[in-house]
């Protein structure tokens, strides 16, 4: 089921939570927002929602406006960060709550609920109760009551931020092999970077209240759009530049300048992983430290300047190097954005 947001404004007061927000979600698509917070990434999906109400713009489901259709008459499944489960219900009872409320028949609900813990991979724990099971569990409770119902559309609304890290990372994944088993059009919200790169379809970057780019994970991260966006996704160095004929000077190397770039100064935001660390008794750089991430290091550069520059290398690489060595740094133009100074 296709969803259009179309020239969504959202005042409250003089505050502009939302500044004509254009959105357009594929049938079956999973589409992330991604954003800091206040930056209206869930006031979107309130309005989505029918939780909320647009100052002006429209809200289109399958092709119908329903701008003016109430929450409850919008047929959408949500989940929220509070898991939001009845206490005096079991699991199974709490997952069929939805299809009660709709005037299904006991053994079509039951038999559906049924299905859907199966589906989250907590089919032996329907006769259970809330405070009986993990955080992680119960989260999943939350999802299945959601899908239950059959959505045509599925919120998500920072539903992992109540999670440890490693919960948080499993739940993830399984929201997003469960999304893919059902086909349902979703709208996931978070200001996790890493949460929507890993489970979306596309992502949709907000910043005060308008979408600053929308595109799949790879494409966002390695062309963004703006310098908000390449400065929110991923970690970055910020390093002057100067431009000239098509070509940036940065970090003592030249590169090809970004497109649209203009001769003059400059500030470069270079991905960690595109510096390049070579020992060189003769380089300019020093490294200052280097942390242990895994099959990873991240290489902390003292340069000329005084900056500190990160890179991201192979471990293997960085057994080599110990803080105070001299360094050459290499930069690969594919992880460079300049703009203007």
């Amino acid at each position: 089921m296709a969803v259009e947001l179309t020239e969504l404004t959202r005042l409250y007061g003089t505050t502009r939570a939302l500044d004509g927000l254009t959105l357009h979600i594929e049938p079956g698509e999973l589409v992330a927002l991604l954003g800091p917070s206040g930056c209206g990434k869930t006031t979107a999906l309130r309005i989505l929602a029918g939780l909320d109400e647009a100052t002006s713009g429209t809200v289109s489901v399958g092709g119908v406006d329903v701008s003016g259709v109430p929450a409850n008459k919008r047929d959408m499944g949500m989940v929220f960060q509070a898991y939001s489960l009845f206490p005096h219900l079991t699991v199974l009872d709490n997952v069929a709550f939805g299809l009660k409320m709709r005037g299904k028949a006991k053994q079509h609900r039951l038999s559906r609920a049924s299905d859907m813990l199966d589906l989250v991979g907590l089919g032996e724990l329907g006769g259970r109760y809330a405070k009986e099971l993990s955080g992680g569990q119960q989260q999943r409770v939350a999802l299945a009551r959601a899908l239950a119902i059959q959505p045509r559309v599925l919120l998500l609304d920072e539903p992992l931020s109540a999670l440890d890290a490693k919960v948080r990372a499993q739940l993830r994944d399984e929201i997003r092999r469960v999304q893919l088993d059902v086909g349902t059009t979703t709208l996931f919200v978070t200001h996790d970077q890493e949460e929507a790169l890993a489970v979306a379809d596309r992502v949709g970057v907000m910043s005060q209240g308008r979408l600053e780019q929308l595109a799949a994970p790879a494409e966002l991260y390695a062309n963004p759009a703006t310098p908000f966006v390449a400065d929110f996704v991923g970690l970055n160095n910020k390093v002057p530049a100067q431009v000239s004929g098509g070509r940036a000077t940065l970090l003592g190397v030249s590169v090809p300048a970004s497109p649209g770039s203009v001769d003059g100064p400059g500030l470069a935001m270079v991905r960690p992983e595109a510096v390049t660390v070579t020992a060189d008794a003769d380089g300019s750089a020093t490294v200052s430290a280097v942390s242990f991430l895994g099959a990873i290091s991240r290489v902390s550069v003292a340069v000329p300047d005084g900056r500190v520059v990160m890179a991201q290398i192979a471990s293997s690489a960085a057994r080599a190097l110990r803080p105070g060595d001299r360094v050459r740094l290499g930069v690969d133009s594919d992880g460079v954005l300049v703009t203007p100074a």
